[in-house]
């Protein structure tokens, strides 16, 4: 073998064993190397390439980005129609879809495909003997756009086929999306760059496609799922299309884990409301879901109907962005003095609830939107996420509309509205004598991560504060049955339970009562790591900046406001009176006394990142505190693991960079289970 053979076999050896490597992180979200590892092994490539440029690298992985076209995208004409679904919008429209295909058919049940149906952009992408030849977008479904060049940049859709026996041609259709945590990082990069914010992951994942420079999208987090196989020749498919599926799944394309196979509409509807109760737990976001007659056959049988065919139809859930008109706007003062302006809508039905309050989040986003009052809006729900507005439709806007102005003085306590020149958040200076301020600040003691006092809510809470029942927390054990029984819709039978939860919720660990004080920026991973760290509430108290600053997840800035929170008498004479009354604190020796001491994760500090398939991000994060960790929200150098799930974000990165271990999601359940 010559010189130039070995070259030509070494290029090929890296191309195979990168896209081996995409296919593990893209696909299978299970990376076998490190980024690093990956990132030399691509320079390689790169760097023989263009020693050797004689050697074809037309679909090489060192190809992802091509060049800026000419002009905008050229027309393509789709060889089989790309069709729309028609959609059903309750369980008695897919009823009688079903009723309609049985029917003829002639069948007592059908045998159905569920799939989600990912609000994304639907593509077009075809092989020849192998390789990627072009992607093109829906369009209007017999003509659509070449996007071929940015199609090659997302790196879940292979350049070349992974299968023994390649078809000489074949044309699989899917939906390219961004991913909700894509979306996000997406958006606040063009929000401190100043630029137009994309109104949704579907909004923007059109937009990254159907950009005239490759280079531009394959710097947006997108992705593909494949749904179906147009036509294909030279290889025996399956004949069916659950098995078609697991055809392209084997082949190295990316599919969703969430199609099921189920007999009947019965099992269809079942399947929909687990999606739709799974929906704000995906990574992307969908819209509904589509039925499709399973058997190949049958389907050919049933044929179309105008644009759509008779096999499919897709069962949309409820609306999760609805218009409406803002009928006023106000704020809500919060348990720090945040100052919180909020939409007041004509009541629209958005993401399965009313909706008639929708949250504008600080003074920037008023301004960056500017919303006013009388504006016509599009108000967005999504699970138990507060409502709010996302844009203005300018064109519906009143003529005698005018800017909203932010508030000077408190609407609570009258006492003044500032705003820190570095921060974006105005804050009332009340304080203590703020009614708004204090109630929030109780009802955050009493909630379920903290004190976990259940039945003391909002409304009974006002009560309480309003009748000057208490003035702070501490107040909340001096209650008894007769004191709130006398209260509006208060039974003698619901306030013996309430003063049981406030009893039962004297004893707490030092972790949740740090929580539950509600200092300033100490959420619930960093209560632990200072419980963890200092042992005692008295340790805590008498630790200086410095020695703060040493605890995972807590910087000088952290470390400062917990300093300056102690500090403060009205905190330490609320501290000493909930002590007084009765509050014990479980000491962290006592806490971790059952955790795994010899375990891999004993004494480290951990970063979840990710989604985790096996268990919620929770669930983790028990199990990790259980084995004697500490499991804190940021990577720095004190960080020993970085668990990393799909749609990693940085932090992935930033651990490889710091050269701390990163562990897939099975090394993760490996080393628990070990321990």
């Amino acid at each position: 073998m010559n010189a130039s053979d070995e070259i030509r076999k070494r290029i090929e050896l890296l191309r195979e064993e990168i896209e081996s490597h995409d296919y593990a992180y893209y696909i299978k979200n299970d990376p076998v190397v490190t980024d690093s590892q990956y990132d030399a092994l691509m320079q390689e490539l790169r760097d023989l390439e263009a020693a050797h440029p004689e050697i074809p690298s037309e679909n090489s992985p060192t190809q992802r980005v091509g060049t800026k076209p000419d002009q905008a995208f050229a027309e393509v004409r789709h060889a089989q129609p790309m069709l729309s679904l028609n959609n059903a919008f309750d369980q008695g429209e897919a009823r009688e879809f079903d009723r309609r295909t049985r029917q003829t058919l002639e069948a007592e049940s059908i045998e159905y495909v569920v799939e989600p149906k990912i609000d994304g952009l639907a593509v077009s992408i075809v092989y020849e003997n192998g390789q990627l030849v072009r992607g093109a977008t829906r369009g209007d479904g017999e003509t659509g756009e070449d996007v071929t060049a940015n199609v090659r940049t997302i790196r879940s859709i292979p350049l070349r086929l992974r299968m023994a026996e390649v078809p000489e041609l074949l044309e699989v259709r899917g939906e390219v999306y961004m991913s909700i945590t894509g979306f996000g990082k997406l958006n606040q990069e063009r929000k401190d760059a100043d630029e137009k914010l994309y109104v949704n992951p579907r909004n923007a994942a059109a937009g990254s496609l159907r950009q005239l420079d490759p280079k531009i999208t394959s710097d947006r987090p997108l992705d593909a799922i494949l749904y179906s196989i147009a036509q294909i020749r030279g290889v025996e498919l399956p004949s069916s299309h659950f098995d078609q599926i697991q055809w392209l799944r084997e082949s190295g394309f990316r599919t969703s884990q969430e199609i099921r196979r189920v007999a009947g509409m019965e099992e269809c509807l079942r399947r929909y409301d687990e999606l739709l109760n799974q929906r704000d737990s995906l990574p992307y976001e969908i819209d509904g879901v589509v039925y499709k007659v399973d058997d190949l056959e049958l389907q050919n049988q049933l044929g179309f109907i105008t644009r759509a065919p008779r096999w499919a139809i897709a069962h949309k859930f409820p609306a999760q962005e609805e218009v409406t008109t803002v009928v006023d706007i106000d704020v809500q003062i919060g348990r720090t003095g945040a100052v919180t302006p909020v939409a007041r809508l004509n009541p629209v039905f958005v993401g399965g609830v009313t909706v008639s309050n929708a949250t504008l989040h600080n003074e920037d986003e008023i301004r960056r939107l500017d919303v006013r009052v009388g504006d016509t809006v599009v108000v967005r729900r999504a699970g138990d996420v507060i409502p709010e507005v996302v844009s203005v439709q300018l064109d519906k806007r009143p003529e005698e509309s005018h800017e909203y102005e932010m508030p000077e003085r408190c609407p609570v306590c009258d006492s003044a509205i500032e705003r820190g020149e570095d921060e974006s958040v105005a804050r009332c200076t009340g304080k203590l004598i703020c009614a708004s301020q204090i109630k929030e600040g109780i009802w955050h003691f009493a909630s379920r991560k903290a004190l976990n006092i259940e039945g003391l809510g909002k409304v009974l809470i006002s009560q309480l504060i309003d009748r000057k029942m208490i003035q702070d927390a501490s107040d909340l054990y001096l209650l008894n049955v007769e004191k709130l029984a006398d209260l509006d819709r208060m039974g003698e039978k619901s306030a013996q339970n309430v003063v049981d939860e406030i009893n039962k919720s004297k004893e707490t660990t030092l972790a949740r009562f740090l929580f539950a004080l509600g200092i300033s920026q100490v959420g619930e991973a960093t209560a632990v790591a200072l419980a963890k760290r200092f042992g005692t509430l008295e340790k805590l108290q008498q630790a200086d900046i410095e020695k703060l600053s040493e605890v995972p997840d807590v910087g000088p800035i952290v470390a400062a406001s917990i300093n300056s929170f102690f500090a403060q008498e009205k905190n330490q004479r609320i501290i000493e009176q909930l002590l007084e009354r009765g509050v014990l604190l479980q000491n962290v020796d006592a806490e971790t006394a059952a955790t795994s001491e010899g375990g891999e994760f004993y004494g480290k500090t951990v970063v979840l990142t990710g989604t985790l398939e096996s268990m919620a991000r929770g669930e983790a994060t028990t199990r990790l505190r259980s084995a004697g960790a500490s499991v804190t929200s940021s990577v720095s150098r004190k960080t020993d693991f970085v668990v990393v799930g799909s749609d990693p974000g940085s932090k992935a990165r930033k651990a490889e960079d710091l050269g701390i271990k990163v562990l897939s999601e099975q090394e993760f359940l490996n080393l628990l289970d070990s321990g």
